[in-house]
């Protein structure tokens, strides 16, 4: 476990158990979406790929965000 982590459970041991149990559920939400993300790398380049060929064929027009 590196410095850094130790000083925050540190900090996080001296907090009230309910604060403590919403950042647990706050990080172990943060790993699953990082796990997600990480498994979808394939999917995410097919898409990009695809949104590519679309664009180099002008099958694409500018998003307007205002």
């Amino acid at each position: 476990m590196t410095t850094a982590l130790k000083k925050v459970i540190s900090k996080l041991d001296k907090m009230p158990i309910a604060e403590q149990n919403a950042i647990a559920m706050l990080l172990n939400e943060e790993l699953a979406w990082k796990k997600s993300f990480d498994n979808s790398q394939s999917e995410l380049q097919s898409l990009a790929a695809e949104a590519l060929t679309e664009y180099k064929k002008g099958k694409t027009k500018p998003l307007n965000l205002k």
